[in-house]
Parts: structure tokens; C-alpha cells; sequence
């Protein structure tokens, strides 16, 4: 086939660098850069319109770059776009199956286009019939499964080919709280032996799948770091919720001593977050300004709260 593996960072299942989408005129990714380990599994995580699906579409080879360059597995997308395709699963946002197929004849099709034959495709089949839960299912026609075994087709057709990387964007999406434990757990155990990258909105899925987590916000990475560091970091400060009885002044807010940034939530609605703890201080402030507090809460630091202060000014 001719194709010549490259040798950049072998212990690297991804590498990005300086990648650029654009779209007429606007930026959809906007110079990115990092890089994936072998068997990390990786939250990417941002508000809709931030470049998480363009960037998962060009690692995939499904988009090409506008600059910049792409390594999955030593390969360049670009270059190799279908040994990339041969070595990555990809399970898009909006999954794409065949409804008038039964459940294990478009696993076997999906096996086929990867030159899976015969025995061994029977074997591949049968193999992600189980990992993914799919017995009781295997018989139906696609178009009468829920949502969340659709899920688990797109998933066993994406494991089909026994991937090294796989790309799972927006999985979960859609899916009640009990599909939500069976997906999670499906990806948590194919994890043990592949790198996994996936997108969701789902705090909870992060915290309880991945160690790092990657923040995309307007085409930008905002924070890449593993999710205990992210988390310490952010609690060297104190957040808190405040509810006066009428309006105040924001510039006055800020006067607080040790206050480091507000949040308006209404306009008598706010989120302070502090070096030092400042609740003495904003009681006295009530007082000063003869207004009557209605409402202090502490804010733990949770991924949902991160999230939102590292996304804030988006759109």
C-alpha cells in the first residue's frame, strides 16, 4: 500500500498541532494544540458552536484542516486518511445507522467495510453483540430500538475493527439515567486497552469516566489538565451565592476586599468567587448599604461550576 508510518512521539496516540478550521469567515478552531497518550481516556469538553465536533470530524478524517496537522497512531490524516480511518472508531454526534437493517446485519456490514470476512467477522460480531448488552436485540430490526440501544449499535460499529483510538462525540446524549450507568460502563471497560476521547454536557460523565479533561470554548483550548489538578487548583479560591432584596450596584460589589470576580445571576442575583472568605464582609456590606440578605450560599468546586466560569463569555 506504500504507506510510511511516521515516527513522531510513538508513545502518542494523538498529536495536534496548530490546527486551524475555517468557514467562510469565521474560525471554528483556532490554532490548537495537544496531545493524547496511549490508553488515556480524555473528556473534550465545550459549549455548543466551540469546535469540539469539527476538531473530532478532522481527527477522523471525516473534515480536512484548514492548517495545521493531525497524528493518530504515527499516521498523518491528511496524507494516510484511510490507514487513520482503519485504526480509529467514531461514533458521531448524530449517530448514522441503517433502519430497515437487523441489529447484527449491520454489525456484519459495518465489519465488511473494514475487510472483516467470514469467521472472523462472525467472531467481531458477536463479541460487541455482548460487550455492547445487544442479545435480546440482535434479531430486531434498528428502526424499532430506543434511543439508547441505537446508542449501542453506533458504539459496536464504531468497536467493530478493533480499534486503537476511538472518538465518541456526544454518546450519552439523549439517553435516560439508567442507558446513561449501561453506556458509561461499556465505555469504561473497551477503555482499559484503547485510547478514548469523547464529547459531552454531562459533568457527571466526566468525572466518573476520565482522568484529564480537555476545555474548548469559541475554537480556543481554554484548560487541558487532569481533572484532580483542575480541581485543586480552582478550590485555592471561595465562591459563594448571594441574594439581596433589591438591586446594588456591581463596582460597589467589587470594593469587597479579596473579591476577585461576580457573576450576575438576576439583578439582585450574584456569584462571588474570592481569595479569602468573604462573607463577614458582604454582611457588612448589607448593612452599609441598607439592603437586606436574603441569601449566602457556599459554592462547592464541582466540574459544572469550572465549567462554567472557563466558558463564561461565550455567546
Amino acid at each position: 500500500m506504500g504507506f510510511h508510518k511516521l515516527l513522531l512521539r510513538p508513545k502518542m496516540s494523538l498529536l495536534i498541532r496548530n490546527l486551524t478550521k475555517v468557514y467562510g469567515r469565521q474560525k471554528a478552531v483556532n490554532n490548537i494544540s495537544f496531545e493524547v497518550k496511549k490508553g488515556e481516556i480524555v473528556g473534550f469538553l465545550g459549549p455548543n458552536g466551540a469546535g469540539k465536533s469539527t476538531t473530532m470530524k478532522i481527527t477522523t478524517g471525516y473534515l480536512p484542516p484548514s492548517t495545521g496537522k493531525v497524528i493518530v497512531e504515527g499516521y498523518d490524516v491528511v496524507q494516510h486518511p484511510l490507514e487513520v480511518k482503519r485504526i480509529t472508531g467514531y461514533l458521531p454526534e448524530h449517530n448514522p445507522l441503517y433502519l430497515d437493517m437487523f441489529v447484527h446485519e449491520y454489525l456484519a456490514f459495518a465489519g465488511g467495510l473494514f475487510r472483516l470476512k467470514g469467521g472472523n467477522l462472525r467472531k467481531r460480531v458477536s463479541e460487541m453483540i455482548e460487550l455492547c448488552g445487544l442479545g435480546l436485540e440482535q434479531n430486531k430490526k434498528v428502526e424499532s430500538l430506543s434511543k439508547g440501544y441505537r446508542q449501542r449499535v453506533g458504539l459496536a460499529a464504531a468497536l467493530i475493527h478493533d480499534p486503537q483510538v476511538l472518538i465518541l462525540d456526544e454518546p450519552t446524549s439523549g439517553l435516560d439515567p439508567n442507558q446513561l450507568v449501561e453506556i458509561r460502563k461499556v465505555i469504561k471497560d473497551i477503555s482499559t486497552n484503547k485510547t478514548v476521547i469523547f464529547s459531552t454536557h454531562i459533568m457527571q460523565e466526566v468525572q466518573a469516566l476520565c482522568d484529564r479533561v480537555i476545555v474548548i470554548n469559541r475554537g480556543n483550548i481554554v484548560a487541558d489538565d487532569h481533572l484532580d489538578h483542575l480541581l485543586s487548583r480552582q478550590s485555592k479560591s471561595e465562591m459563594i451565592v448571594v441574594e439581596f432584596d433589591k438591586p446594588v450596584a456591581i463596582e460597589e460589589l467589587r470594593q469587597i476586599e479579596g473579591v476577585i470576580d461576580i457573576s450576575v445571576i438576576t439583578d439582585r442575583h450574584y456569584q462571588i468567587s474570592s481569595g479569602v472568605d468573604i462573607r463577614p464582609a458582604v454582611f457588612r456590606f448589607a448593612a452599609d448599604k441598607q439592603v437586606s440578605l436574603l441569601g449566602l450560599k457556599q459554592v462547592d468546586h464541582s466540574l459544572e461550576n469550572i465549567f462554567r466560569d472557563l466558558t463564561k463569555d461565550n455567546g
